[in-house]
């Protein structure tokens, strides 16, 4: 055993001193913290005072288009070839082309400008004619709108989840997919990345024949499981500070630029899907307050359904016992070849099932208590992955103990088919070796 520890103490301590894990820590959490700052920092730039032209050859939309807090409209009355060359020499950010049609109601609009529109200057644009158009088609028909609008209803739909002991508890599925599919995807790409550390790592010591040194004092299963032990570690390690610094980056940001995360008054028009609150009555301040109000409350909602214990604990588990399970196989596939050209006809089969439950993932986002969810999960091969899409649904105990032991079975099991294998081949050089050749080395005794 004090064996084992010195080989995971070298392994450990010579991989985190590399520049490349220092490199990728740093690099990890700006990249990912990056997805989150990049473009709320990119919408606050593209929010600046805009101009725009509006030639309106039918008159219905003189009153339509309403100053914002960076939106502008001025209506010109020149020709239209006239116009679009002004624009662009007096500085508008666009020009609005409403053209006379034939019939009553206009069905269209242009929007001329140097640059490709945002999204906000467009939406808002469409929203204002779309609202117009509609009225006057109400009016020509006889419909009150105020009756058309009262018959408008929004539906909330609660999703409330409950025990057998009557306990209650909201819980929100949008949530729980993005949870599990996240955690699933993160724990794919650690087992491959880390495993194939071991791999390499093997290979390296076995063409450097550092190997011969090593197994004269420690023996090859010693050497295997120190390794994947060390490497494991190392991988917890990166994991933990990437959480830790993604979170420092983005708090750090959000106190610099705590504006920055506030939504605009042009973006709360556009993007809220709220009734629109008479400012006679309540004010554009109290209405903001409101909405504001709404937004930070349903957001304290979505991360109180969040079982953050549960899900780390489970991750952690599920990570190691993915880990553990696919690093045997892997060490043992760097022990039978010479290079990582010849790792390939061996990698196929070990990966497919890890690969297969990736890919099934979306089936089981859409029925995490279906056969397929509860049979892939039980699998130690696809339970790392598939197990980590159901938990944030809810699994009863039952399936979750049946899975965790028969993951460390799965693990147990593949390390000593890996140790079989690893123990011959380890110190074989030059030969090709096969799959009739490594059954040889698993039925071999001593």
């Amino acid at each position: 055993m004090n064996k084992i520890s010195l080989i995971i103490q070298r392994e450990y301590l010579t991989r985190v001193k590399k520049r490349s894990f220092i490199v990728m820590t740093i690099i990890g959490p700006i990249l990912m913290a990056a997805l989150i700052i990049v473009p709320v920092y990119l919408a606050t730039m593209t929010e600046k005072d805009q101009k725009i032209a509006v030639l309106d050859e039918t008159g219905l939309f003189f009153e339509r288009f309403k100053n914002t807090e960076h939106l502008s409209f001025q209506h010109v009355y020149g020709a239209l070839d006239v116009e679009k060359e002004k624009f662009l020499n007096e500085g508008y950010y666009a020009l609005l082309y409403i053209p006379k049609s034939e019939v009553a109601v206009p069905s269209g609009a242009m929007l001329y400008s140097d640059k490709q529109p945002n999204i906000i200057v467009k939406s808002y644009i469409q929203d204002a004619m779309k609202k117009e158009i509609e009225s006057m088609k109400l009016e020509a028909s006889g419909i009150d709108k105020n009756i058309l609008e009262s018959i408008k209803t929004k539906v909330n739909l609660v999703t409330i989840k409950m025990d057998k002991g009557g306990k209650e508890e909201k819980s929100y599925t949008e949530v729980s997919m993005m949870v599990g599919l996240f955690s699933s995807v993160l724990i794919y790409v650690f087992i491959f990345l880390f495993c194939s550390q071991v791999m390499r790592g093997v290979i390296e010591e076995k063409t450097n024949r550092i190997v011969e040194v090593i197994v004269s004092s420690v023996k090859p299963f010693q050497l295997m499981m120190g390794k994947i032990v060390g490497i494991a570690l190392v991988g917890l390690t990166q994991l933990f500070l990437w959480v830790l610094l993604t979170l420092g980056i983005v708090f750090a940001f959000q106190v610099a630029y705590r504006d920055s995360f506030q939504l605009t008054g042009t973006q709360k028009m556009v993007t809220s899907s709220t009734p629109s609150v008479n400012p006679a009555v309540s004010g554009p301040d109290k209405a903001d307050l409101q909405f504001n109000k709404e937004e930070v409350n349903k957001v304290f909602d979505l991360i109180r359904s969040i079982n953050f214990g549960v899900i780390i604990c489970c991750f952690l588990f599920y990570y190691l016992g993915g880990y553990l399970l696919y690093a045997a196989l892997f060490a043992a596939i760097g022990s039978a070849v010479d290079n990582d050209a010849d790792t390939q006809q061996f990698m196929m089969p070990v990966t497919i099932p890890l690969f297969f439950a990736l890919i099934m993932a979306q089936f089981v986002i859409n029925n995490p208590d279906g056969p397929i969810a509860f049979w892939l999960s039980i699998i130690p091969f696809t339970s790392p992955v598939i197990m980590m899409i159901r938990i944030p649904f809810g699994v009863p105990y039952g399936d979750l103990a049946l899975s965790a032991v028969l993951l460390i079975g799965g693990f147990l099991g593949t390390t000593w088919l890996a140790a079989r294998i690893y123990r011959t081949g380890i110190l074989m050089y030059g030969k090709k070796v096969t799959y009739r050749e490594l059954w040889k080395w698993i039925s071999f005794k001593n």
